[in-house]
């Protein structure tokens, strides 16, 4: 409990600190009457099945139409529900918009297999249709294609992809304005809470789901125990392990605002846990982006004798990174490579046996326990459809997206019309079993997640990687693999 304490109370300040920086630095969206210029067009989402594509049925089959048939008024309400995402669909950020994306539409194509969401207002149900757009993966379009969604296209409700810090700010700021309501994946509680805080008022119709860094929850919250911080995944992990090694480590980190906040945490992290870091005096292993060469970096931690690498950076620049540790003969016992192992495309990319025993943290498993989809739907039969259609292991975005649009359609069913006042209301008292487990918003309009630790583990299936877990403090989150240490290298 000290050294928690310890972690907590060095890391947090200095890692939100950067985070926030690179959040209120993005662009938000100007206040206008008209769409933003120029944005790429929006491209509608595949639509439903065609039993479900139509408005409701509103007659038996029929020759034609009875002669007494009125047309249709205001009262019968929308033919559909037009939910508006900016996504990050390519571009360095596309594993998340992709992985968002198939699990949106999962969630779509299983409501909409019942006819779509019940509306009281008008006795039946609609079907929902999402109109998506691509930002190709640069955070400050996210601000303007959400305007144009809402102006142009006229949707109900407003998403985004997660991608990287501050992608919210520009489709909350106007989610607000508008009393539409929005509700995305966006990354650390940290980070949002302190940018909503920042707002004046802090929003009122934008909601989060994600993952906190090192911040507990409130005592009385029941999220308030083991697991449900990022920190504590690794920090569980370096505690099952580290005794076996040297106790030193390197640090790494891609010279971004999420990079450098993560490096200035993961370096506290490690002396607080009396674990001697190499060079970060003088910030030893942070990098530009785009670095083609690391000989130097890694020179130093192989005449320091680490063999324990931790840090945070985009997959390509750590892929150049460890081809180039294998090359000059640098074998650390354990790697933690956050951000940049998250994605199965990523780390394929890499080549070879790289990806072998590389760590991070999972926020999201297809072995969840008490994680109900939409129907019939369970996290490993949304993970199965994502294998059958993508031919591809599990990217772990479609747990988090197919929760978004779980908890949306709730809202707006218990609100019972699509006026966003009302649906806002609904979102604020969600109390919600998903497949994403346990969904409640806090005070800042944020519910985070469990966090589990996972490592890449060969396997004789179509793909070759998985990303498995190998750590979990929670009964419903289960181990699929022993935990791969020292990591083997040929």
């Amino acid at each position: 409990m000290k050294l928690k304490k310890l972690v907590l109370a060095t890391i947090l300040p200095l890692l939100v600190a950067a985070l926030l920086l690179a959040a209120c630095s993005t662009p938000s969206t100007p206040s206008t009457s008209a769409p933003a210029p120029a944005p790429p067009p929006a491209t509608t989402a595949a639509p439903p099945p065609p039993s479900t594509t139509q408005a409701p049925p509103a007659q038996p089959p029929s020759t034609q139409a009875p002669p007494t048939q009125a047309p249709p008024t205001q009262a019968a309400g929308p033919s559909e529900i037009l939910i508006g995402a900016a996504r990050h669909m390519t571009g360095m950020f596309a594993g998340m918009g992709q992985g968002g994306e198939f699990g949106f539409k999962a969630a779509i194509e299983d409501v909409n297999s019942t006819g779509g969401i019940f509306i009281k207002q008008y006795n039946r149900k609609i079907p929902v249709r999402e109109i998506m757009v691509d930002s190709q993966s640069d955070p400050t379009k996210m601000g303007s294609l959400a305007e144009n969604l809402l102006l142009r296209d006229k949707v109900n409700f407003l998403t985004t992809s997660n991608g990287t810090t501050g992608d919210f700010v520009g489709a909350a700021n106007l989610a607000d304005r508008n009393k539409i309501p929005y509700i995305s994946v966006v990354g650390p509680a940290e980070v949002w809470g302190g940018v909503r805080s920042q707002m004046n008022p802090p929003w009122e119709y934008a909601w989060a789901l994600g993952f906190a860094i090192g911040t507990p929850a409130p005592p009385e919250d029941f999220r308030s125990k083991p697991g449900y911080t990022q920190m504590e995944s690794w920090m569980g992990m370096l505690a099952k392990f580290g005794s076996q090694t040297n106790n030193t480590a390197g640090v790494f980190a891609s010279d971004d605002a999420a990079g450098r906040g993560f490096y200035g945490g993961i370096v506290q992290a490690l002396k607080a846990g009396n674990v001697n870091t190499i060079g970060t005096d003088k910030e030893l292993g942070i990098f530009p982006m785009g670095t083609t060469d690391y000989t130097a970096i890694i020179q130093q931690w192989i005449n320091n004798k680490v063999e324990i690498l931790w840090g945070n950076s985009p997959a390509p620049e750590f892929g150049t990174m460890w081809r180039q540790c294998q090359t000059l003969g640098f074998k650390p016992k354990m790697v933690f490579a956050g951000r940049a192992a998250l994605y199965y495309t990523d780390v394929a990319a890499w080549g070879g046996d790289l990806p072998l025993g590389i760590g991070c943290e999972l926020q999201w498993s297809p072995t969840a326990k008490n994680s109900p989809g939409i129907g019939s739907t369970t996290p490993q039969s949304l993970a199965d459809r994502w294998t059958k259609a993508m031919n591809q292991p599990l990217n772990e975005a479609i747990g988090w997206d197919y929760t978004v649009a779980q908890v949306l359609f709730s809202a707006i069913e218990k609100a019972g019309t699509l006026d966003g006042t009302e649906v806002n209301k609904a979102l604020k008292a969600t109390d919600a079993s998903t497949i994403w487990n346990r969904v409640v918003f806090d005070a800042n309009h944020f519910s985070r997640c469990a966090i589990t630790f996972g490592q890449w583990v060969k396997t004789d299936k179509p793909g070759t990687w998985e990303h498995q877990v190998v750590f979990s403090q929670h009964d419903f989150v289960p181990v699929q693999h022993d935990p791969i240490f020292p990591i083997p290298y040929k």
